[in-house]
């Protein structure tokens, strides 16, 4: 269902974020990440140079390669439009996410490395729906056949990540009733 009729406006910008899981021959996989902002008008930067309507002001790609447990074996990244001549000069340090895991704490370890003047806004904002997408790539039914399965009374790591998995909600109730915790739950 799409959203209420909206107020009187004028259309400004737009991002686009596309995100793609692949499985790789060597068992490893590639993640990618795609980010394209355009305006509707003709816009000045700060040097005077314009980008007219509809042309990327930003377009920009980053892939990591993941081993099973999300660790970081390999970053890639490109910037095709950009702003400033100066952008692209934090490509190399993309390379420090190298060992990092996608799981908890990584936005915290992105910023640390490559936050601020040492890295590129848009590139790690893009890092967030490829961490997602990491996610449902590698825990994917497609994947899971060539996983091992998870230990008995091991907690999925996906609980209590959003609403529908809150573990004293019907959902972990229904698949994951050790993990349950609402009021009706089994005393162990």
């Amino acid at each position: 269902m799409p959203l209420p009729q909206p107020a009187k406006r004028r259309h400004l910008h737009t991002r686009r974020v596309e995100c793609f899981g692949y499985l790789r021959d060597d068992g490893m996989f590639d993640i990618e990440g795609h980010i394209v902002d355009t305006k509707t008008y003709d816009c000045n930067d700060f040097g005077g140079d314009v980008t007219p309507a509809g042309a990327a002001i930003h377009d920009m790609w980053v892939r990591l390669t993941l081993d099973r447990t999300y660790v970081i074996h390999g970053v890639e990244s490109e910037m095709d439009a950009r702003p400033y001549t100066t952008c692209p000069q934090v490509i190399p340090d993309m390379k420090s996410l190298v060992g990092l895991r996608i799981g908890a704490g990584f936005s915290r370890a992105v910023k640390e490395r490559i936050g601020g003047v040492r890295g590129c806004t848009h590139l790690m904002e893009l890092l967030g729906p490829v961490a997602t997408v990491a996610f449902q790539t590698i825990g994917s039914g497609e994947v899971d056949t060539e996983m091992p399965s998870r230990k008995p009374g091991e907690r999925p790591h996906f609980l209590g990540g959003c609403h529908s998995w809150r573990t004293d909600g019907p959902v972990v109730k229904e698949r994951f009733p050790e993990f349950y915790t609402g009021p009706d739950a089994a005393l162990p």
